[in-house]
């Protein structure tokens, strides 16, 4: 009878042990990561619609909307947020590059991301923006436009 209760209670010793030393370990895992990117914000821009131009006239406009991460003590520092210099160098490179529109598929918005983050950290003079997502790229004829 001793042995039965000395074998029952080492079974609820053990179990509540591994228990409690699972969870500890778990939590704790959890913990590094999420402690890691702390310093990392996310923000969006405000939509930004670019005329384009062909043949003289304006034949649409691209709406484009964008998400960047930022690292937060960097932003602190600066005196203007990130959003106004990526929609002025966003309206800048859709204004300029020559988009054909019956194959937007074709539009690289990787390479457009990237230079975006490019010329913006270089205009800040520093490696804030640390990535700059599409949120929003949208063409809109201007036969599709309510008059």
């Amino acid at each position: 009878m001793i042995r039965t209760f000395a074998s029952c209670a080492w079974v609820i010793v053990v179990a509540l042990a591994s228990t409690y030393a699972g969870a500890t370990w778990r939590f704790g895992a959890h913990e590094t990561k999420a402690a890691a990117p702390e310093h990392l914000q996310r923000h969006k821009t405000e939509a930004v619609s670019v005329p384009i131009i062909a043949d003289g006239a304006v034949a649409g406009y691209v709406v484009a909307q964008f998400v960047y991460v930022v690292d937060g003590e960097a932003l602190k520092a600066l005196s203007t947020p990130p959003d106004a210099f990526i929609t002025d160098e966003a309206f800048r490179k859709l204004y300029v590059d020559k988009i054909d529109f019956s194959r937007l598929e074709k539009y690289d918005l990787a390479a457009l991301t990237q230079t975006l983050r490019e010329k913006v950290n270089h205009r800040l003079g520093a490696e804030v923006v640390r990535d700059i997502l599409v949120e929003q790229f949208t063409y809109v004829p201007k036969a599709d436009m309510p008059h």
